[in-house]
């Protein structure tokens, strides 16, 4: 990762296929992004380093630190609430995330409880595909 580049944070848990999804697009936009793939388990972990994404990390404390450096912090909307993921995503994880300075660009899954009134409903790729534009425009 180049120092001076701006920090985009991907974060996914269960399977990890949204954050893949979402570094593989990103990555391949712009394949010199400053990227780190954090899973709040190792399979999440593991799918993500196994797109494009080249650095990556696994549980809590990698969250609380990234949160501090990151420019952008993207993922499911989940990320934000505490317990959500099937009980992943910590309480000290959605505070840290919350109470980042970085831009949050969340992707809104009718999934772990959570509705997002006035959101349209769409494919999960067409979600992936406009969340990566936004983050690539917030780093321009």
């Amino acid at each position: 990762m180049k120092k001076d580049a701006p920090l985009v944070v991907v974060i996914d848990g269960q399977g990890g296929m949204i954050g893949r999804k979402l570094c593989d697009q990103l990555l391949e936009e712009k394949p010199d992004l400053s990227l780190l793939a954090l899973g709040t388990n190792s399979a999440a972990t593991s799918a993500m380093l196994k797109g494009k994404a080249k650095q990556g990390a696994t549980g809590e404390n990698p969250v609380l630190v990234a949160a501090r450096r990151a420019a952008v912090i993207a993922g499911p909307a989940s990320i934000v609430v505490a317990d959500s993921m099937l009980g992943e995503i910590t309480p000290k994880m959605a505070s840290a995330i919350g109470q980042s300075e970085a831009e949050k660009v969340l992707i809104p899954l009718n999934r772990c409880g959570i509705l997002i009134a006035g959101v349209q409903d769409c494919p999960v790729d067409e979600l992936i595909e406009k969340a990566a534009a936004m983050i690539l425009k917030l780093i321009a």
